[in-house]
């Protein structure tokens, strides 16, 4: 379930603001734009999307933003080791699913035997999961042979 997307880019905004971080339109385009999008973005992808608006942006204004706003816990970073996507809808950790066929990255937060992972932990090895990351891969229901 997404997240409301004027609320995730208020709550962005905010935490830049409380940080520090300086407020260019190119900034605030770019948490509008993790803020409505349903996908799981890279950042070229960002990247090319904003220069439609801003010709002039560069793309290491795209990784510093990302970067900052992953170290403030309001992008989750997914890395595929070849490339990384981003969630500025759902910025808490949650498995994805990621399709080998056409690379569609699906949110799994609906597995039940995962909800309650970070309680198990604790319990089992008196370990506190700060962070983690799932990704499965495997074929989409579109992709896969019936």
């Amino acid at each position: 379930m997404m997240i409301e997307p004027e609320l995730r880019y208020q709550t962005m905004l905010d935490t830049l603001q409380k940080n520090g971080g300086r407020l260019t339109s190119h900034r605030l385009a770019l948490i509008h734009l993790l803020s409505v999008s349903e996908d799981h973005p890279n950042a070229m992808m960002l990247y090319q999307k904003l220069r439609e608006q801003f010709p002039t942006i560069s793309l290491a204004t795209v990784y510093k933003t990302l970067t900052l706003l992953k170290k403030e816990g309001q992008v989750l970073e997914i890395d595929l080791h070849t490339e990384s996507h981003y969630d500025g809808n759902k910025p808490y950790p949650h498995p994805h699913l990621i399709c080998t066929n056409c690379h569609k990255i699906i949110d799994g937060d609906e597995i039940k035997s995962l909800k309650n992972l970070s309680a198990e932990l604790e319990e089992t090895f008196l370990f506190e999961a700060t962070q983690y990351q799932l990704v499965i891969f495997g074929l989409c229901r579109e992709c896969k042979p019936e």
